[in-house]
């Protein structure tokens, strides 16, 4: 069965995301903004979720992780959590 790698930033606003995301493609280290504006528990880690099967997220993440390219960071991605940033680590 695949599985990925993933870390994430989950804000509670979209603008708030774009602008994060503004920030990241200027340069910023993921790890650092998500320890600094994540409202995950997973923050504290650099957004980094592990390494996880296909229906262990919700939808709207998965979808993302186990079709988009590793290495690249997408969002928004809207969830019933609020807007995250999503940063593709693997995927076997």
């Amino acid at each position: 069965m695949t599985t990925a790698r993933a870390r994430h930033i989950l804000v509670t606003t979209k603008k708030e995301c774009l602008e994060l995301l503004e920030r990241i493609n200027k340069g910023e280290a993921f790890d650092i903004i998500a320890e600094q504006h994540s409202k995950c528990p997973s923050g504290k880690k650099g957004g980094d979720l592990g390494e996880f099967k296909p229906g262990m997220m919700v939808k709207e993440f998965d979808k993302v992780v186990f079709s988009g390219n590793v290495g690249e960071v997408y969002g928004p991605v809207q969830t019933q959590f609020g807007y995250h940033l999503i940063e593709i680590l693997s995927r076997s």
